[in-house]
Formats: structure tokens, sequence, C-alpha cells
């Protein structure tokens, strides 16, 4: 161990490093002290208050009539008798644009009938692009942008989705997801950024600029973020969503705190909160997590939301509130500022009578409402509660579009390509097979027009599937299809087999259908049983297949990944896959993602890339990291080669930097792009380092022949870490850098003993 380090609190370096500083105004916070004066009990309840709007639409029979609208009597319960504040979300499928905006349009009519004129904070899951509106853009999943390792292009893309969005005038989106992605058998890994921890704040910092704009908002063209799901959510024992964690203090700040504390010092608005328990206790009860963390040490000045319905499950599933009413004071006064209820009005009753018994003070209840009152005032609602339909023409544009097929071509990641395969040569003739070869659905996955994505292949009809572009791109005549099985039976092997025998390559398109949350539970990692039937029947055959992986989670393939000749992993490209797939197999799209994850070799042996030494395979022959593609790995059809690493000094003082640079040159024939990943080793640390963790990146275009030099900087805060004392510290030693191959040793010297 060593015996000299730098050592300060983690509360003093929250606030210094941490620290909001993006969402102070005083001409607003001055109109909220104004507005809340002249409130009562029960209007301030009210915009503590979130219902969805499928409890506020017409039927018929119990069914939501379609297109949606609104019911006047049950939108006046909601806002002339309860003064609710929030509405959120769908209540089934996606709608026009022009009927959103006519529903938008009805409830803020009725807000500003009442005395106060507050309009209504309107809010939606509009992850990576307009996702329950019609004919609007669908990105790449966040899991695919962040194989891109682009944080440019992520912001182009938030910046689109928020002007999406802002089009049906909905000002507010329930994203990004700040969710760690370490453990692969959680249904939501797609939502998140991947495994590390500094690739997720990177990426969630880029996502908040594009939807908040460099204004924070105020205009028309962008919306409030939500960072989802502080924190430590993705994370449970058994891998099932919403299911109990086990996370000791020291690594829910090592790990799962820093990407949430980026987005709020970059002025992320809004928090939405882990539905699932951490250590016994739910963090809807958790004052530590949601008042003495985010709100204290990380001087958060927005307002966090709950999740579905979580505070009643306090009582319904927790079991750590008696009713209710004991459910909605305790999360209170933990720190939730408004309860996403979502389809009654209990939450009001019961904080009124608690406030009134002066079990949930009114300073709290102040607190919640004036950053509640605060984002409205930044979203503009007051001055534009709906908007103006003509300021939208480029919804859905050729230009948008352009942007969507540019992402998605820099997600996609080659993992093999034995023997130079690909892209495939002219006049190939090709068969394609499998469950995903011809579904927009699995391209897109959930959230997708509705929740589980099931009806993308009517709503994107319009689009390009993988056989679809295929047939496209190298001509009908040159492909031949045959679906071969479903995710969950083999349905025409026998066929695929005789029609394989007839073609000179295979392209197999495998992986797991749409799903999120709950329902994308499972109880095996592996790839379904007849998926693997099939692609060993066509192996049988002799002729090389390349795998398309089209999947949200790392599904394990070890039993067939020798029997492919190349594989491309598409993770969920969106609505652009189809067409990105086809392309890099014809060779006008070079692949240039990176896995954002660590891509397991078989189920019971997972592990993350900045594992410790005693997972290694030299400590552990039979249970080491060992997996069937390591974090950052991604093949190109041009070639890089780095040189000419070096080091401003190799020594490290408190207060100063080592600028390093690095070349990288393009050795092969084809234009290419590269993403730089820089890694650092701590050699001994008072807690068992990580084997490496990834400390700066950076992603270059070159030419055949051309070499850039890429400049990073280190300095003390990227090598620290938190101790068992809970205090993030700095300790003087060796260190070791790598970066394309190259290594470089410096120490970190402190003059504090």
């Amino acid at each position: 161990m060593k015996r000299q380090f730098l050592t300060y609190l983690l509360s003093a370096s929250m606030l210094a490093g941490y620290a909001q500083n993006k969402n102070t105004n005083p001409m607003i916070e001055k109109q909220v002290d104004q507005l809340v004066s002249k409130m009562t009990l029960e209007e301030k309840v009210g915009q503590m208050t979130q219902i969805s709007v499928e409890a506020l639409l017409k039927t018929t029979n119990g069914v939501v009539n379609e297109p949606h609208i609104i019911d006047p009597e049950k939108l006046a319960t909601c806002i002339k008798k309860y003064k609710v504040g929030s509405i959120l979300n769908i209540g089934g499928d996606a709608q026009t644009r022009e009927n959103w905006q006519q529903l938008i349009r009805a409830i803020q009519k009725m807000a500003l009938e009442e005395r106060l004129k507050i309009p209504v904070l309107y809010g939606i899951d509009a992850i990576r692009g307009n996702n329950y509106t019609l004919n609007t853009v669908l990105f790449p999943q966040q899991i695919a942008q962040a194989a891109s390792f682009n944080t440019s292009m992520i912001k182009k893309v938030s910046e689109i989705s928020a002007y999406e969005t802002r089009a049906s005038f909905i000002p507010w989106t329930f994203s990004p997801v700040l969710d760690l992605g370490r453990q692969p058998v959680w249904p939501r890994i797609w939502e998140t950024f991947g495994e590390d921890p500094f690739l997720a704040a990177e990426l969630g910092k880029a996502t908040v600029e594009g939807f908040q704009g460099d204004n924070q908002v105020t205009d028309k063209y962008h919306v409030a973020a939500c960072l989802k799901h502080y924190m430590g959510y993705s994370m449970p024992l058994s891998g099932h969503d919403r299911t109990p964690a086990w996370i000791p203090e020291r690594e829910l700040r090592e790990y799962f705190l820093p990407q949430f504390a980026t987005a709020v010092k970059n002025g992320a608005k809004t928090v939405m909160v882990n539905s699932g328990e951490i250590n016994g206790v739910p963090v809807h009860a958790n004052k530590h997590i949601l008042t003495e963390i985010l709100k204290g040490e990380l001087q958060f000045s927005g307002f966090a939301v709950s999740d579905w319905q979580d505070i009643q499950y306090l009582y319904q599933r927790h079991h750590v509130a008696k009713d209710n009413k004991e459910a909605v004071m305790i999360a209170i006064n933990a720190g939730i500022d408004m309860s996403m209820v979502p389809t009654d009005y209990t939450f009001c009753e019961d904080l009124i009578a608690l406030a009134k018994e002066g079990k949930v003070p009114m300073s709290r209840i102040d607190d919640a409402v004036k950053r509640i009152l605060k984002v409205k005032y930044e979203v503009d609602l007051f001055n534009n509660p709906t908007g103006n339909a003509a300021d939208y023409p480029e919804v859905n544009s050729l230009a948008h579009n352009k942007v969507n097929y540019d992402a998605a071509s820099e997600c996609i990641t080659l993992l093999k390509n034995t023997n130079g395969i690909l892209p495939l040569a002219v006049g190939k003739k090709i068969l394609v097979c499998g469950p995903a070869a011809n579904s927009m659905r699995v391209l897109n996955g959930g959230w997708s027009r509705n929740w589980q994505g099931t009806n993308s292949n009517e709503t994107e009809k319009d689009k390009n599937t993988i056989l679809e572009a295929i047939q496209k791109t190298f001509g009908a005549a040159n492909v031949d299809y045959s679906e071969g099985a479903t995710f969950t039976e083999a349905t025409t092997i026998s066929e695929s087999v005789a029609k394989a025998e007839k073609s000179d390559v295979i392209v197999l398109c495998i992986g797991e259908n749409s799903y999120t949350e709950t329902p994308g539970n499972i109880g095996d990692l592996n790839i379904s049983a007849p998926q693997i039937e099939l692609a060993k029947a066509l192996a049988a055959t002799g002729k090389p297949i390349v795998f398309v992986l089209t999947e949200g989670r790392p599904r394990v393939i070890s039993a067939i990944e020798p029997l492919s000749a190349a594989v491309l992993h598409t993770y969920l490209l969106g609505n652009e896959g189809g067409n990105v797939v086809a392309d890099v197999l014809a060779g006008k799209i070079n692949p240039s993602g990176k896995l954002p994850y660590t891509y397991p070799r078989t189920a019971n042996s997972l592990h993350n890339y900045y594992h410790k030494h005693t997972e290694t395979l030299k400590f552990d022959e039979w249970a080491g990291f060992n997996p069937q593609w390591e974090f950052g790995y991604g093949l190109s059809y041009t070639s890089f080669a780095y040189s000419n690493l070096k080091l401003s000094t190799d020594q490290l003082a408190d207060n100063s930097k080592i600028t390093v640079t690095v070349d990288v040159a393009n050795t092969g024939k084809i234009a290419g792009k590269e993403a730089a990943l820089l890694f650092v080793s701590d050699k001994v640390a008072s807690i068992t380092p990580e084997v490496k963790r990834l400390r700066a990146f950076d992603k270059v275009e070159l030419q055949p022949g051309q070499s850039k030099t890429i400049t990073f900087t280190i300095d003390k805060e990227q090598l620290s870490f938190i101790n068992n004392d809970l205090k993030r510290v700095t300790e003087p030693g060796d260190f070791s850098l790598s970066i394309g191959g190259l290594t470089a040793d410096f120490k970190y010297v402190s003059a504090i003993n």
C-alpha cells in the first residue's frame, strides 16, 4: 500500500468539480419566488403531481380511441380540481404530429384558464428521436451511439431529436439514460451508453448539450433533458429489471455517480429516479442519495421526478411503508419533487393531508415547487405553452435522415473479417437468412412508436429492412431469401440449406426481438437455440457465413462464432440500419464503431474491461477475463498504425498536466475513421486497481497514407478513485498509459504528504 497520498473529501471535490453552474438565472428565480408566494397548498401539490395522458383520453368500451382525443371531463378533474402541473407520455401507440399539437393545445388551454395561469409541463420518452410521433427520425439507440465514440455526432443527433420533439409541442424528454451498462443480462443495456463511466459521462454531456442547446433551452427548438435513472438501477443482482441491487457506496461513487455528476454540472434540468432498491433501501426512500448527494454535493438545482408508480410501490412492492400516505411522506421527505403517480389522484390527497399534519414540512413542498416552476420558465412555457406548427419544416426531412444515416454508419461495428471476405465482391450470389433479416422491429428495438416496439414493421414500412436494402444494393437477381428460423422456433431450415447450396455467401441476421424493461427479462444470455440450429445447418454447406447481429445486449454466440467468416454488430441501428448494413457489405461504408461493452464468451463468466488483476487469465486460467471481444474492439476495412507516443513529462505534479501526443496513420488503401482510446493503469493503489481505465478518446478521419497527431491531457483528477473512507484520492506512484498498442510510464508526485 502507498504510504503517502493526496486526499480530499468527496463532498469537497464534488462541489469543486461537479457543482452545477449553468442553471442559475436571477430573473427566473425572482419570478418563481413571486409565483410561489401566491399559491395555495393545493396548487403547490398539484405542481408536484404528474398524471399519464392515458387517464385523460376518450375511450370506447374501455379502449383508448384512435387518434387520441382529450376527454374534457377527465382533463377538468386533472387540471381544475387537482391543479396537476405535469402530464406524460402516450397512452398507447404513436400519434401524428398534428394530433400531438391538438392534444397539447387542449391541455394548455385549460391550464391557462386557471387562477395563476401556470402551463403544464409535458414529458415524454423521446429517446434517440421523437419516437412517439409518427413520421419522425428514429436514430440509433444509445448503445449503438456509444459505439461511435463520436461526441460531436451524438450532440447533433440530440439536437435533431429535440427539434422534432418540440415540433409536437413537447418541451421535456426523459433522456438520456446514464445508467452504467455493466450487467449484460439486464434488459435495458441497449438504453445505456455502455459499461464505462467516462464514456457514458462524455456522451451524456454531449446529449444534454444537444437537447438543451447553448442557451440551456429557452427557445422553441430545444427540450429539457432528464437523466435516467439516478442511480445504480442497472446493476440488479439477478440481472432482472427492477430487482434488488447490492452496491457498496464506494462502488456507487466510483462507477455509477460520475456520469450523472458530469451531466448535472453541464446543466441537466431534471432527473428521474431509480425504480429499484440498493442495499435494502428503495432509492425513492433514500434521502442520502436524493438529497445529500444529488442536491447537496452535486448542487443540482432542477427537480427529481419518480419513475412510473414508484412512490406507490414503496408500499405495494417494497413494503417499507404501510400505505400510500406513508409512502408519499417517505418519498417527498427523501427528496422526490414530482410524483409520476400516474393514473389517480391519491398522491395529491395524501400529500395535502401530510402537509396539514406537519409530517411533510411546507419548506420541503416549497422547495420542490420552486424547482419545478424554475424548469417551466427555463423551457419558456409561460411565453410559449404550445408552439407554431410552421416553425418546424425540417421534421423527418432529407437532411435529418442524412444525419441518421451518417450516425448509424459510425455505430456499426466489424468484429470479425476472416481473409477480408468483406466487403463482398461484385456479382456474388447472396442468401439472406435469419429472423432479423426482414424486420424493422429488430432494427429499432423498444420505445419505437410504442413501448415494446412491436409495431415497427407497420409504422416504418417505408424504410428498408436488411433484406430489402441488400436487394436494392446488390440487385434482386443476386439475392435470395429464406427465413430459416424465428427467434423462438425453427421454420424453414431445410429450405435455407437448399438455397445456401446455390449461393456464394450467406448473410445470417440473428439476435433478439424488440423489448424493454421487465418484459425483456431473460434467464439465459445465450442466443436462442433455433438460431444456433440454423447457423450450424448453414455452416454444414461449407459456404462462408457473415453474421449480422441485431441485438440490444451481447447475446452469447460462442457456440457458433467459429462457423462465421465475418461478424457485423449492428446493435439497434434505427431506421437507417438496413441501408447501413447493406452499404457496409458492399464497401460503400467503412465500419468504424467499437464495442461500448465487453462481449462475453460464456453466460456464466461476465466481466467488464476494467476488471481487477485477480480476474485475469494470468491469475485464474479457468475463469479469468477471456471475453469473445473486449470493450473498445472494432475492425476496419483499412489499417491504422500508431507511432511516436510522447509525454510532455514523465512527472505529474499536483497542479500540472501531462500532454500526451500520438501519431495515427491510415496505412491501408481506403479512407477510414479511427477511434483512438487512451487507457491508464495504476500500478499500485490502496484500493485494488483495475487493470486499466479509459481516460480519454478521440475520433479522426484519415485518407489513405494520411497521418494525424492526436493530443490528450492527463491531470491528477483523471487518476483519482474513491477509497474505503468514501474520499476521492489521488495517490502518488507509478502509472502507465496505453493507446493503439503503445505504452508509456509516468509518475504522479504530490507535494502534499
